[in-house]
């Protein structure tokens, strides 16, 4: 009798350990945007470059929690590589306005004690994940815009660059053909403006935003976010990613968050922290909260994807478009990259 009782305990034990062994510890997530990311579109080079900038991007942050510092200082050294890749819609691949500027926004947030800073409508700030911290560490406001902002990244030695700096082909051409597809809607609907819905806004238009999500050796998580915004937006639209709540969240009682897609629907939707509510409030986990605050946001017409790391190292990603550039990395420094779905 003994003898099956030791049997049955020793295959329980094997059987936990093994469990224990699957459950895998996430100390790093980051995203390059969501969209109509298909591989029968993608070229094998370019493939390439994107998973070589995310792996970039992941092994930064991974160096800075491994070395002891905090999620703060990986969230922006892995947001800090996608900015200066011209591969994605922030830093130097942000896309351009209807008057042909990069206007770039940025947000971060630390979820021990729920200091924010942001950034928007910024155009010679080289990466303003960092002058987000500023704005965070050095001053008593939470968000700064346009040439205040500026100002304020400039007094606090934040690297400042030449707007030429941000100019692409790529992006620019994409300006150009978005303002001759506005000018077809306008004459297929006669002039009539009324007629001219928010749903016929060219969905490709709007993704790439890039952001991360740590938790440090200290337990404490940090969120972050930076875009060049929708290419061809007009009047000085803000979007999500700088507003925190809606496309920026972090709380050390529940998880890091940061979103991707079209902003309009995520400030609408407030789903960073609509994540981080029903985890708080209704115990869900942060798959299940991260699947629910998409889907509440996805039924307005909103899409896009976000990136979310719970405080015991759980990690979400989930999307509803064709694909989103996303990675993680393990505290064992294991790196993973995916792209489509």
């Amino acid at each position: 009798m003994n003898y099956k009782l030791n049997y049955y305990f020793s295959i329980l034990l094997l059987l936990a350990s093994l469990n224990l062994q699957a459950q895998k510890k996430y100390v790093l997530v980051v995203h390059g945007g969501a969209g109509t990311i298909l591989k029968k579109s993608m070229t094998p080079e370019k493939e390439a470059a994107y998973t070589a900038a995310l792996t970039k991007a992941l092994q930064q942050g991974y160096d800075a929690i491994k070395s002891g510092k905090t999620s703060l200082d990986a969230v922006e050294a892995a947001i800090r590589v996608l900015e200066d890749s011209p591969l994605f819609n922030a830093g130097k691949g942000a896309v351009f306005t209807h008057d042909g500027k990069n206007e770039m926004d940025a947000a971060i947030m630390e979820g021990k004690s729920l200091k924010a800073g942001a950034v928007a409508g910024v155009s010679v700030i080289r990466n303003p994940i960092t002058a987000a911290r500023a704005v965070m560490e050095k001053s008593e406001h939470v968000m700064m815009v346009s040439r205040g902002a500026e100002q304020f990244a400039k007094q606090c030695g934040v690297e400042i660059v030449d707007p030429k700096y941000f100019y692409t082909k790529e992006r620019w051409d994409g300006l150009q053909e978005a303002i001759k597809e506005d000018s077809v809607k306008a004459v297929l609907d006669h002039g009539n403006k009324k007629s001219l819905k928010l749903g016929t806004i060219n969905r490709d238009y709007k993704f790439g935003t890039v952001g991360a999500v740590a938790l440090d050796k200290m337990g404490n998580l940090a969120a972050g976010t930076s875009t060049g915004g929708m290419t061809n937006k007009k009047y000085g639209r803000v979007g999500d990613s700088p507003i925190i709540g809606a496309g920026t969240y972090a709380n050390n009682l529940t998880a890091g968050i940061s979103c991707t897609g079209w902003g309009e629907f995520y400030i609408r939707s407030v789903v960073a922290y609509d994540v981080s509510a029903m985890m708080e409030y209704r115990n869900l986990s942060v798959a299940d909260a991260s699947k629910k605050a998409l889907d509440k946001m996805e039924k307005l017409g909103g899409d896009g994807g976000l990136i979310a790391l719970d405080k015991n190292g759980n990690v979400a990603m989930p999307f509803n478009t064709e694909g989103m550039y996303r990675g993680t990395v393990t505290e064992d420094g294991k790196i993973e990259v995916l792209i489509y779905k």
